[in-house]
């Protein structure tokens, strides 16, 4: 197998699948049980969180740098097709949105994000669907708001802001 391991430098901003994205804040050398280990030291603002991952490990755990442009353009994309809610218990399908989320992948972030899209003029979502949407919607706004070098706050405005031009067109014309 080749040592195709990723390589990170300080100041990196990063996606851990779990947590979404931080920033590698050092490079540490240390002794963990008798072994010398090479370690990124990651710091998740948002959950005032600091995640040391072995470098050796990074690639296995799904570590990865931010998307290409070109994937956070099908992601942005993604906000604007038809949502697909699935007629499947609201367990399986709270199971099945987690695991998007915890996925790390951009693209199905998105999806979530989409499904679980309430308009104002919409019925009320219940609290585990808005718990899982808010989940959702921010960690794609975190990755959209490193990659365009903004805040959260603003990536969520243009997030939401798509999601509002497209849902109408979903919801006038019920096609079941």
């Amino acid at each position: 197998m080749a040592a195709n391991t990723l390589s990170f430098d300080v100041g990196d901003y990063v996606v851990y699948p779990k947590h979404g994205v931080g920033r590698v804040v050092e490079l540490q050398n240390e002794e963990i049980a008798g072994m010398q280990l090479e370690l990124y030291v990651l710091r998740f603002e948002k959950e005032r969180m600091t995640l040391r991952v072995p470098m050796n490990k990074a690639e296995g755990v799904g570590m990865r740098k931010l998307s290409s442009d070109k994937t956070l353009k099908e992601a942005l994309e993604t906000l604007k097709d038809k949502p697909k809610v699935k007629r499947s218990m609201w367990s399986r399908r709270a199971q099945e949105y987690e695991a998007k989320i915890n996925s790390g992948d951009l693209v199905s972030i998105a999806e979530v994000t989409r499904d679980l899209f309430r308009a104002d003029d919409q019925p009320e979502q219940s609290y585990s669907e808005r718990q899982i949407f808010e989940a959702a919607s921010s960690r794609l706004a975190r990755e959209l708001a490193a990659m365009e070098e903004t805040d959260e706050p603003t990536a969520l405005a243009k997030i939401l802001e798509i999601l509002n031009i497209a849902a109408p067109q979903y919801y006038e014309t019920k096609e079941d």
